[in-house]
């Protein structure tokens, strides 16, 4: 099965503002931004199934791109920053030193009351795990720059160890076969 995954366009809150969970609306930019998704998206249809994060940010895209109801899933939200949402990272070093910690290894400790690089990725495989079982030959996902990254792991497109020197520009997209 091809899967093309689509990263959401930029978003509207202050440089270094933690956001994952958070439902963040999208930068005064969209149009411009999802119109480019939108042209390079028109390459790589028809899809049998579309799915989206349930956030404002991927919903919007995934809208703007002609599918206004992609089936949702929690699965495909961003990382969970738990405490951190919403704070500047500056603020939160100087409040919460475990995220000095978090920078260190990212990849394994999680956000003080949020999720784990690995846990993220656990709930992403399970999403496509699932989605194997499915009867569909391309299916599209609009989701966030984690997922990605996920999904390219789990699609063998690059290695844990250097995973987010891959990261999909913002209106980016990446395509796996699982």
């Amino acid at each position: 099965m091809k899967v093309t995954l689509i990263r959401h366009t930029k978003v509207d809150v202050p440089k270094g503002t933690c956001y994952g969970w958070s439902d963040v609306p999208v930068a005064n930019s969209f149009e411009e931004e999802a119109a480019v998704t939108k042209q390079n998206l028109m390459k790589k249809q028809p899809f049998d199934a579309v799915f989206s994060s349930p956030l404002t940010r991927a919903r919007k895209l995934a809208a703007y791109c002609g599918y206004p109801n992609p089936t949702l899933d929690d699965r495909l939200k961003e990382m969970n920053m738990g405490d951190w949402e919403m704070r500047l990272y500056d603020d939160i070093a100087k409040e919460d030193p475990h995220i000095l910690a978090w920078y260190e290894d990212y990849m394994h400790l999680e956000a003080t009351g949020g999720e784990s690089f690995p846990l993220l990725y656990d709930r992403v495989s399970a999403f496509l795990d699932w989605l194997k079982t499915q009867s569909y030959d391309h299916v599209a996902i609009f989701a966030h720059g984690g997922v990605l990254i996920c999904a390219g792991i789990y699609g063998g497109l690059f290695a844990k160890e250097n995973a987010f020197e891959n990261l999909v520009a913002f209106g980016g997209i990446q395509e796996i076969e699982i």
